[in-house]
Protein backbone atom coordinates (compact mmCIF):
# COMPACT_ATOMS: atom_id res chain seq x y z
CA UNK A 1 0.00 0.00 0.00
CA UNK A 2 1.39 3.66 -1.14
CA UNK A 3 2.53 6.04 1.93
CA UNK A 4 0.02 8.84 2.34
CA UNK A 5 1.66 12.51 3.03
CA UNK A 6 -0.72 14.28 4.72
CA UNK A 7 -1.17 17.81 3.35
CA UNK A 8 -0.93 20.68 6.49
CA UNK A 9 -0.50 24.13 7.03
CA UNK A 10 -1.57 27.09 8.78
CA UNK A 11 -1.15 30.50 9.86
CA UNK A 12 2.21 32.45 11.01
CA UNK A 13 1.03 31.99 14.68
CA UNK A 14 0.03 28.65 15.15
CA UNK A 15 -3.66 29.60 16.06
CA UNK A 16 -5.38 28.35 12.71
CA UNK A 17 -4.20 24.77 11.24
CA UNK A 18 -5.54 22.69 8.68
CA UNK A 19 -5.23 19.09 6.59
CA UNK A 20 -6.17 19.19 3.01
CA UNK A 21 -6.63 15.60 1.13
CA UNK A 22 -5.41 17.06 -2.16
CA UNK A 23 -4.33 19.78 -4.32
CA UNK A 24 -5.18 21.13 -7.53
CA UNK A 25 -4.57 24.07 -9.95
CA UNK A 26 -2.25 25.84 -8.21
CA UNK A 27 -2.38 29.63 -9.48
CA UNK A 28 -1.42 33.28 -8.57
CA UNK A 29 -3.90 35.82 -8.98
CA UNK A 30 -3.34 39.29 -10.05
CA UNK A 31 -6.91 40.92 -9.27
CA UNK A 32 -6.88 44.14 -7.08
CA UNK A 33 -8.74 42.63 -4.34
CA UNK A 34 -6.13 39.44 -4.10
CA UNK A 35 -3.37 42.25 -3.86
CA UNK A 36 -4.64 43.67 -1.16
CA UNK A 37 -5.92 41.05 0.85
CA UNK A 38 -2.15 39.33 0.60
CA UNK A 39 -0.48 42.95 1.03
CA UNK A 40 1.54 41.56 -1.85
CA UNK A 41 1.82 41.94 -5.94
CA UNK A 42 -0.72 38.90 -6.29
CA UNK A 43 -1.90 36.07 -4.31
CA UNK A 44 -0.13 32.60 -4.02
CA UNK A 45 -3.25 30.11 -4.17
CA UNK A 46 -4.34 26.73 -4.77
CA UNK A 47 -7.55 24.44 -4.98
CA UNK A 48 -7.93 22.39 -2.07
CA UNK A 49 -9.53 18.77 -1.84
CA UNK A 50 -10.80 17.19 1.23
CA UNK A 51 -10.30 20.76 3.56
CA UNK A 52 -10.69 20.32 6.91
CA UNK A 53 -9.91 23.24 9.63
CA UNK A 54 -8.27 20.95 12.56
CA UNK A 55 -7.51 23.55 15.49
CA UNK A 56 -8.30 27.33 15.98
CA UNK A 57 -11.27 29.19 14.03
CA UNK A 58 -10.26 31.38 11.02
CA UNK A 59 -12.25 34.75 10.40
CA UNK A 60 -14.51 35.47 7.16
CA UNK A 61 -14.28 38.80 5.35
CA UNK A 62 -16.98 38.75 2.63
CA UNK A 63 -14.62 40.59 0.09
CA UNK A 64 -17.29 40.30 -2.69
CA UNK A 65 -20.63 39.47 -4.07
CA UNK A 66 -19.05 35.85 -4.70
CA UNK A 67 -16.96 34.72 -2.23
CA UNK A 68 -15.34 35.19 1.02
CA UNK A 69 -11.63 35.24 2.78
CA UNK A 70 -10.46 33.45 5.62
CA UNK A 71 -7.93 34.64 7.67
CA UNK A 72 -6.33 34.76 11.49
CA UNK A 73 -7.66 36.80 13.67
CA UNK A 74 -4.95 36.76 15.82
CA UNK A 75 -2.06 37.29 13.40
CA UNK A 76 -3.89 38.05 10.16
CA UNK A 77 -2.43 35.84 8.03
CA UNK A 78 -4.24 35.17 4.90
CA UNK A 79 -5.39 31.35 4.72
CA UNK A 80 -8.64 31.14 2.03
CA UNK A 81 -10.65 32.27 -1.08
CA UNK A 82 -14.23 30.34 -0.81
CA UNK A 83 -16.77 30.77 -3.21
CA UNK A 84 -20.63 31.42 -2.09
CA UNK A 85 -21.74 29.63 -4.85
CA UNK A 86 -20.26 25.95 -5.18
CA UNK A 87 -17.91 23.69 -2.65
CA UNK A 88 -13.87 25.51 -4.11
CA UNK A 89 -12.25 26.82 -2.03
CA UNK A 90 -8.63 27.76 -2.33
CA UNK A 91 -5.56 27.97 0.59
CA UNK A 92 -3.50 30.41 0.20
CA UNK A 93 0.22 28.68 -0.82
CA UNK A 94 2.64 30.26 1.49
CA UNK A 95 0.17 28.67 4.25
CA UNK A 96 0.92 24.84 3.25
CA UNK A 97 3.81 23.22 5.86
CA UNK A 98 5.40 22.56 2.20
CA UNK A 99 4.48 25.04 -0.38
CA UNK A 100 7.06 23.68 -2.35
CA UNK A 101 4.42 20.82 -3.43
CA UNK A 102 2.08 23.57 -5.06
CA UNK A 103 4.12 25.61 -7.63
CA UNK A 104 1.87 27.95 -9.44
CA UNK A 105 0.98 26.68 -13.38
CA UNK A 106 -1.36 29.93 -14.21
CA UNK A 107 -1.70 33.43 -14.04
CA UNK A 108 -5.08 34.04 -13.14
CA UNK A 109 -6.17 38.13 -14.08
CA UNK A 110 -3.39 39.10 -15.35
CA UNK A 111 -4.30 41.69 -17.12
CA UNK A 112 -4.17 43.55 -13.96
CA UNK A 113 -0.62 42.89 -12.57
CA UNK A 114 1.16 45.36 -11.37
CA UNK A 115 3.74 46.58 -14.41
CA UNK A 116 6.91 45.81 -12.98
CA UNK A 117 5.32 42.15 -11.15
CA UNK A 118 7.12 40.02 -14.55
CA UNK A 119 9.81 41.77 -13.95
CA UNK A 120 10.75 40.74 -10.16
CA UNK A 121 12.43 37.38 -11.10
CA UNK A 122 14.91 39.14 -13.24
CA UNK A 123 15.86 41.48 -10.53
CA UNK A 124 19.81 41.49 -9.53
CA UNK A 125 20.67 39.79 -6.20
CA UNK A 126 22.74 41.41 -3.82
CA UNK A 127 26.89 40.83 -3.81
CA UNK A 128 28.54 38.08 -1.52
CA UNK A 129 29.41 40.32 0.96
CA UNK A 130 25.71 41.79 1.37
CA UNK A 131 24.47 38.01 1.59
CA UNK A 132 26.76 37.29 4.32
CA UNK A 133 25.64 40.36 6.09
CA UNK A 134 22.36 39.64 5.85
CA UNK A 135 22.38 36.25 6.74
CA UNK A 136 24.30 36.86 10.15
CA UNK A 137 21.41 39.46 10.73
CA UNK A 138 18.88 35.97 10.26
CA UNK A 139 21.15 34.33 12.70
CA UNK A 140 19.64 37.39 15.13
CA UNK A 141 16.21 36.45 14.35
CA UNK A 142 14.28 34.36 16.42
CA UNK A 143 10.87 33.39 15.52
CA UNK A 144 7.74 33.46 17.16
CA UNK A 145 5.80 31.54 13.80
CA UNK A 146 3.77 28.29 15.50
Amino acid sequence: MPETTDITGGCQCGAVRYRVVALGRSSVCHCRMCQRAFGAFYAPLVIAHGLEWTSGERRLFASSNISQRGFCGDCGTPLSLENFDDDQVEIATGTLDDPEIAPPTVQINHRYACSFADGIGGLPEPDEAAIAENEAWNATVVSRQG
